[in-house]
């Protein structure tokens, strides 16, 4: 019998990087999962990697439309869960003088905004004991540039962590974050021309004090302490970042 085995987990943002990474640890210890992501093919091919204990929902973080139909089929399908893993989100670059009020409307939205309400629309669905796990950043702790925005809704987080944890006591639920540093997931290679991703890349890996990026496993470990091992602990933010934000 595998260490999850009957448990029911959601984690939005789960049809790539350490999500999907996250997603897999726990159908191979015997969990049944519903990932979520905004690209069906990308969701669809997921899906399929994870074989017949996944299931997968394109929902838009940013709409709580799509957030209350999710909250419905978790009920079907599930009834109630065990863990929610909340790490959809998307990266942005500016500096400063140039962030677009769209732009950042469009990262408030999905980064900060959806996870709240995917929180405040799951956690009846919850069992006592189980734990909420959060995506943050070591940006919400270190100031870097040209991420300002991403970093202000990364900093929203924490403070969930801590606000939600101390509101969902009383239901039995824990409310912790997972704060990566950088990790090879493809995203910067995803949105920065390459010639730019290559040299962002290169010295990322070389201010980190491990000298180097992490990678999804590590991430997963992390999640998968919070959201079943941790059972002692809630608002609190575990860093997973090579030493970034505390050396």
């Amino acid at each position: 019998m595998g260490k999850y085995e009957g448990k029911n987990v959601v984690i939005t943002g789960g049809s790539s990087g350490f999500g999907l990474t996250t997603a897999a640890a726990l159908v191979d210890e015997g969990a049944r999962v519903l990932i979520t992501g905004r690209t069906q093919a990308t969701l669809d091919t997921a899906v399929e990697q994870l074989g017949s204990a996944a299931i997968g929902v394109r929902s838009d973080a940013a709409s709580l439309a799509d957030i209350d139909t999710l909250a419905d089929r978790v009920k079907t399908e599930f009834g109630t869960i065990d863990a929610l893993f909340v790490n959809a989100g998307i990266a942005h670059f500016a500096p400063f003088g140039a962030v677009t009020e769209q732009a950042y409307d469009e990262v408030f939205a999905i980064n900060a905004k959806g996870p709240y309400f995917t929180v405040q629309k799951l956690a009846p669905l919850m069992n006592p004991g189980s734990g909420v796990v959060l995506t943050t950043s070591v940006v919400n702790v270190v100031g870097y540039p040209m991420v300002s925005v991403y970093a202000a809704t990364k900093a929203a987080l924490r403070l969930m962590a801590r606000s939600l944890g101390r509101e969902l006591l009383p239901q039995g639920i824990r409310v912790n974050a997972v704060s990566p540093g950088p990790i090879d997931t493809g995203i910067l290679d995803r949105t920065l021309p390459p010639e730019v991703a290559a040299q962002t890349k290169s010295q990322m890996a070389a201010d980190n004090p491990m000298g180097r990026f992490g990678a999804s496993g590590e991430i997963a470990k992390a999640v998968l302490f919070l959201a079943f091992d941790a059972t002692f602990t809630t608002g609190a933010e575990l860093a997973v970042d090579g030493g970034a934000s505390q050396l």
